[in-house]
C-alpha cells in the first residue's frame, strides 16, 4: 500500500525514488566531469560515486554523454513553462522576451557556466551540443502555437518565429563567452533580443523598399 501513496504533487513513491536516483547520478557525474574532465571519467567512476550499479546507470542514461545534456532538456521544458505562464493578453514578442530572459537567468549559475566550458573544450560534447538548438526550436514553436490556440493557420508563423529566436540564442551563447567581467545574464539576454527585433525590422523595411 505504501507504494501507492502519492505526494501533493501527484508523485508516487516509486516515481520519487527514480527521480532521486536520476538526480544522484547526474550530480555525481557533473562533479566528476568538472573535477577530472569528461574523457577521464568512466561510467564506473560515476556509478561508484553515485552508489548505483552499471545496470541502474544505463536504465537512466544510454551513455555518459547523455548525462551532460540532461540539463538542456530541463532548459527546454522550463522555457515552455515560462511561455505558458505569461499573461494571455500579452503581445507575443513581449511574452517571448520575458520567458527567455527568465529561463536564461534561472539557468545561469557557476555549475552551468563551468559545464559550458567543459562542453566547449571537449570535441565529442561540442558536436552533440548543437543538437540542443533543434530541440529548443521545436519546444518553443509548440509553446507559441499553444498561445495561438493551436490554430493551424499560425503554425508556419510560430515555427519561423521560434527559428529566428533560437538562432539568436545560438549566436548569443557564443557572444556570452566573450562577455565582459560582471555581465548580468538578464541584461545580456535583453540586448540580444532587442538586437534581433531591430534586425528583423530593418530587413522587413529593406524587403518592402525593394518591391
Amino acid at each position: 500500500m505504501a507504494d501507492s501513496k502519492r505526494t501533493a504533487t501527484g508523485e508516487g513513491r516509486r516515481q520519487r525514488k527514480r527521480r532521486q536516483t536520476r538526480e544522484r547520478i547526474e550530480q555525481a557525474a557533473m562533479s566528476l566531469f568538472l573535477e577530472r574532465g569528461f574523457e577521464a571519467t568512466t561510467v564506473e567512476d560515476i556509478t561508484e560515486a553515485a552508489d548505483v550499479s552499471k545496470r541502474s546507470f544505463f536504465d537512466y542514461f544510454p551513455s555518459k554523454e547523455e548525462v551532460v545534456f540532461a540539463w538542456q532538456d530541463g532548459f527546454a521544458d522550463r522555457l515552455m513553462a515560462a511561455i505558458a505562464a505569461r499573461p494571455a493578453e500579452e503581445p507575443l514578442v513581449a511574452a517571448v522576451e520575458a520567458a527567455i530572459t527568465a529561463t536564461v537567468v534561472a539557468a545561469v549559475d557557476e555549475r552551468s557556466l563551468a559545464l559550458g566550458e567543459l562542453i566547449h573544450r571537449t570535441p565529442a560534447l561540442k558536436a552533440r551540443d548543437q543538437l540542443k538548438y533543434a530541440r529548443l526550436e521545436q519546444k518553443l514553436a509548440e509553446a507559441l502555437l499553444l498561445r495561438k490556440g493551436n490554430d493551424p493557420r499560425e503554425r508556419s508563423r510560430m515555427h519561423i518565429l521560434a527559428a529566428v529566436v533560437i538562432g539568436a540564442l545560438r549566436v548569443g551563447a557564443e557572444l556570452w563567452r566573450q562577455r565582459p567581467p560582471g555581465a548580468a545574464p538578464q541584461d545580456f539576454a535583453h540586448e540580444i533580443l532587442a538586437e534581433l527585433w531591430t534586425i528583423l525590422a530593418e530587413f522587413g523595411d529593406e524587403a518592402k523598399a525593394g518591391r
